[in-house]
């Protein structure tokens, strides 16, 4: 199941842009190894989940895997073959809205191989560049 939130204010939500680089969430803080954003962009929830099966499947219990992005913003999307000026199409999915330099999953207790390989599947699936980050010495 796709990851969504439980209820929101709004239904529907604009577009907007995205400026600027991450100043949260932008440094590994739970694991050992990062997948970092290096462009800004949308990550869909069935995305997500698509990285959490392929990086689980991977790893097959010898670490731990965090994801530290939710989507929380509504994409709404029109019928096909409908004609203009109908108002604003209806919820279709959700995404997580991502900056440069966000982190987006951390791994525990594996070695850089493995979380290279790991992280490797996973970038294969995101809709963004992506890079292998360590956790700085003494953070």
């Amino acid at each position: 199941m796709a990851l969504m939130p439980k209820r929101v204010k709004h239904r529907k939500e604009q577009r907007g842009r995205v400026k600027g680089n991450a100043t949260r969430g932008n440094k590994v803080s739970f694991g050992d190894w990062g997948l970092q954003t290096v462009e800004a962009g949308f990550i869909k929830g069935q995305t997500i989940e698509a990285c959490r099966v392929a990086a689980t499947q991977y790893v097959r219990g010898e670490g731990k895997l965090y994801i530290r992005i939710f989507p929380n913003k509504p994409m709404t999307a029109r019928p096909l073959e409908t004609r203009m000026g109908t108002g604003k199409g209806e919820p279709d999915h959700w995404v997580a809205v991502v900056k440069p330099g966000k982190v987006l999953f951390e791994l525990a207790g594996v070695s850089l191989e493995a979380a290279r390989e790991c992280f490797a599947r996973v970038a294969y699936k995101l809709p963004v560049k992506v890079r292998l980050v360590g956790r700085l010495p003494g953070a």
